[in-house]
């Protein structure tokens, strides 16, 4: 599964540093082409459609405003996992632990008991895949709400990179719009699976 208008927009206006790093920040998530995630958003809807989703859950922050977009089509609300700042957890939350490749830290994410729970069929939406660190912590609320977990929506997946393998071992659906099979900053090239 690829969708070829995402991969165009990468290819044009994604910013590639070194091997690993991609920026998609022109049009995905730091200034949002709302055109754009709105086909994202049908997207998700017509892959996760049969799955009666109550309810999508992402990561503060970049995962948000794609999760809204698909949400509309699903006409469920969005909850987003909060990291968490505080020492002082209150019981009244699901929490696990996230490591950040981006920023070299491990963070704390947390979400409402009140928004969550065993009757709800939660479908995971983010920007990006790489090592697989967001997305397990995730599954973890996902699973300690005792939810069930529909899949994963992501819109950019870097394929070389172990987070998809990983999540997909874990018995976990992934779904991923462009993957990322390898690129290149010096020939400025960005091959997809």
């Amino acid at each position: 599964m690829g969708m070829k208008k995402l991969e165009e927009r990468i290819r044009r206006d994604g910013t590639i540093r070194g091997t690993e790093v991609l920026k998609v920040d022109r049009f995905l998530n730091h200034q949002m082409d709302i055109a754009l995630i709105n086909e994202i958003g049908q997207e998700f809807y017509r892959i996760f459609q049969g799955d009666n989703v109550t309810k999508i859950l992402t990561i503060e922050a970049s995962g948000i405003g794609i999760a809204c977009l698909t949400a509309q089509f699903f006409q469920v609300p969005v909850i987003f996992a909060k990291k968490n700042k505080t020492k002082n957890i209150a019981g009244d939350v699901y929490t696990s632990k996230v490591a950040s490749f981006t920023h070299g830290r491990v963070y704390d994410i947390i979400v409402s008991k009140e928004f969550l729970g065993p009757e709800d069929r939660v479908l995971l939406i983010d920007d990006f895949l790489a090592n697989g660190s967001a997305l397990q912590g995730l599954i973890n609320l996902v699973r300690d709400a005792g939810a069930t977990l529909i899949g994963a929506g992501i819109c950019v997946e870097k394929a070389f990179q172990p987070g998809g393998d990983l999540i997909r071992s874990m018995g976990v659906r992934v779904e991923s719009l462009a993957r990322v099979k390898s690129m290149d900053e010096a020939t400025h090239s960005i091959e997809f699976c």
